[in-house]
């Protein structure tokens, strides 16, 4: 096991266009086994709910002042509750948590967690709900990981070392 890969792997999984349905892949195909890298992959993207989180609670209000932060938020913004606020009016934080479970563009930890934030949702239950989906859409990922070794282009475009 390759201490870079796994290194890229956690940084995958940070990455809001990444995160699980990227990491995981990364680190199957380039030669960590499948649990191992399940692992790695969930272990650092559950991370994302609390850092999520502390960001919006302290340097969020900084970077809100410059115009360009504000303008990419905003709108930011305004897709997330569109998205997120008619699942979470009907399902709570279940809702969340098969939002974050999708392992598609546009859905994850961060977007749950940021459309929980602008809900005014507990940051504990939010973070319990994302990591809840975190797990199922690892699962899922590794479902299709094992369905077939070419089933990683559904993800994302891997370029193996």
């Amino acid at each position: 096991m390759n201490i870079s890969t796994i290194l890229y792997t956690i940084g995958f999984s940070l990455v809001p266009i990444f995160e699980l349905r990227g990491a995981l892949p990364f680190a199957y195909f380039n030669d960590i086994p499948l649990f191992q890298s399940y692992l790695i992959a969930v272990g650092a993207n559950a991370l994302v709910a609390p850092l999520v989180f502390i960001f919006l609670s302290s340097l969020h209000k900084l970077f809100y002042r410059w115009t360009f932060y504000k303008k990419i938020f905003d709108a930011t913004v305004i897709r997330t509750r569109k998205k997120l606020e008619p699942k979470i009016k009907k399902f709570g934080y279940l809702g969340i948590m098969f939002f974050v479970a999708v392992p598609l563009p546009i859905t994850g930890a961060y977007t749950g967690t940021l459309g929980a934030w602008i809900l005014g949702l507990d940051w504990k239950k939010t973070c319990l709900a994302a990591l809840g989906g975190v797990i199922i859409s690892g699962c899922i990922v590794s479902l299709i990981l094992i369905a077939g070794e070419g089933s990683h282009s559904i993800f994302i475009k891997i370029i193996q070392k």
